[in-house]
């Protein structure tokens, strides 16, 4: 076996890599970019509050940039450089822009999901308790329930009428609008809760959102309405939006926390916002995808995807057929469908992904969680995490070294700034992602997104000069894919 040659282009200084701040390595001009950015990241994220609204947002703008609906697509359009999309249900989306080289050679993919931990409305939500009216809830993905209680809460959503009518309810983000609350036991009365875990404190069935105390008046025979809160409350229901209780049943309300993303930190350095896992890269996907402004080489794909949060499943979900079926239908409205079956398994197995994911940061607050030399840290770049899954990799989708080196030679060359991370220590942390579903058909496949503090909570943690790279290093890919499969 041949010997490989030391490399003496490396100085000393070279082989040392440390993961810090890159602050200092920000000139004037990037600076100014980072703070457009990241303006432009928060007015989406105070608007994309639920996934059907990332989607509605991602699909308006894509069709300002002249993106076809690859369902009723314009032949004359399908040659190298059409842009296209197709969706499913408001809440799944796939963006492609065509590349010059055969779609066996692979595509060029960066997916991230827009659905986020909340807490969602009952099929039968509102009822009334001690002249109280109250909204009964289910949390969507893994949360603190702790977290949720005394803050001031949003209600978001889609109300499906009998007669097939759409109304969209958004109540809590308006200066002048009434906002909501889960209320909490006070400290005087809770010292039987305060014996209790953190877990244990609030219960499920407890997150309960307070919505109205006014009672109706009294019916026209002059008797006493039952239940007339509640009652009160879907008359004011029928008054704006048209809707009586029945109709909740075909409902998708959620609650989040109301008002709008904020800077954070005296230097502004920071960002606070609902729901950064996983929109801060789903937007940073998004921009990256409609700022490719070129033809590029091999088709650039970006999937926005629901339902990461409990699993991937569901229609709309990454574990799904809807990718699968996207391509099938590219394959067939570039190529014609005879040997469709085979150029799709070829362009599947020969494609490339950044499954674009948050990661979890280095907390001065919590260290002993951390893994030492390996949690990633605020400010020093993108997160690649080479590898998911949990106490000994379990559900781990696992990246190649090859794809690796591809990424950091792409990375270095365009000056993304970049770090490695894992999820805390190996026998506490683990988490997966949407990675695992892409990689089954054989492409190469690692996670790449931005790190966060507080993640899952009500108001999660980014830092600027991370998110800024998120989108750098999509944009990157998108244009410098490295090899082919």
């Amino acid at each position: 076996m041949a010997k490989k040659k030391s490399d003496p282009a490396h100085t000393d200084a070279e082989l040392l890599w440390k993961r810090e701040s890159a602050w200092p390595k920000i000139g004037t001009t990037e600076r100014r970019r980072i703070d457009t950015y990241c303006a432009e990241y928060l007015s989406f994220l105070s608007e994309a509050k639920t996934e059907r609204e990332a989607y509605d947002i991602a699909l308006n703008l894509a069709g300002a940039a002249g993106y076809l609906d690859l369902d009723k697509p314009a032949a004359a359009a399908l040659q190298p450089g059409a842009r296209l999309f197709r969706g499913r249900g408001g809440k799944v989306m796939m963006l492609a822009v065509l590349g010059r080289r055969p779609l066996t050679e692979g595509l060029r993919i960066v997916g991230a999901h827009t659905d986020a931990p909340r807490l969602d409305a009952k099929p039968c939500p509102i009822y009334e308790d001690s002249a109280l009216a109250l909204v009964d809830t289910h949390y969507y993905g893994g949360i603190k329930k702790y977290q949720w209680v005394t803050l001031p809460l949003a209600i978001h959503g889609t109300v499906i009428k009998e007669d097939g009518e759409a109304v969209s309810i958004c109540i809590g983000e308006a200066a002048d609008d009434p906002v909501f609350v889960i209320t909490d036991l006070l400290p005087h009365l809770g010292k039987e809760q305060a014996k209790k875990s953190l877990s244990e404190g609030i219960e499920g069935e407890n997150l309960n959102v307070l919505a109205a105390s006014v009672p109706a008046a009294a019916g026209a025979d002059g008797r006493d309405v039952k239940e007339p809160v509640k009652l009160n409350l879907l008359r004011l229901l029928r008054e704006r939006y048209g809707i009586c209780e029945q109709d909740l049943a075909s409902a998708e309300l959620e609650i989040v926390p109301a008002g709008p993303a904020r800077e954070l930190g005296f230097d502004r350095s920071m960002l606070l916002g609902y729901a950064q896992d996983d929109r801060v890269c789903a937007y940073a996907g998004l921009r990256a995808l409609l700022d490719v402004d070129e033809t590029p080489e091999h088709t650039c794909v970006l999937l926005l995807c629901d339902k990461e949060e409990i699993g991937s499943k569901g229609a709309t979900g990454m574990d799904s057929t809807f990718f699968e079926n996207s391509v099938a239908e590219l394959i067939a409205a570039t190529e014609g469908e005879a040997g469709a079956d085979l150029t799709l398994r070829r362009c599947l197995e020969h494609s490339r992904m950044l499954s674009a994911d948050v990661s979890v940061l280095h907390d001065p607050n919590f260290p002993d969680v951390s893994s030492p030399n390996n949690m990633a840290m605020m400010n020093a770049g993108v997160v690649i995490g080479k590898y998911g899954g949990a106490r000994g990799k379990s559900g781990a989708s696992e990246a190649s070294a090859e794809f690796m080196a591809e990424l950091r030679r792409s990375f270095n060359s365009h000056a993304v700034i970049w770090q490695t991370g894992e999820l805390g220590k190996v026998d506490l942390g683990g988490g997966g992602t949407i990675a695992m579903f892409l990689a089954r058909y054989g492409m190469d496949v690692v996670d790449c997104g931005v790190g966060l503090l507080s993640m899952h909570s009500p108001w999660e943690v980014a830092g600027k000069l991370d998110t800024y790279m998120a989108y750098k290093a999509y944009h990157t890919f998108f244009r410098n894919p490295g090899t082919t499969g």
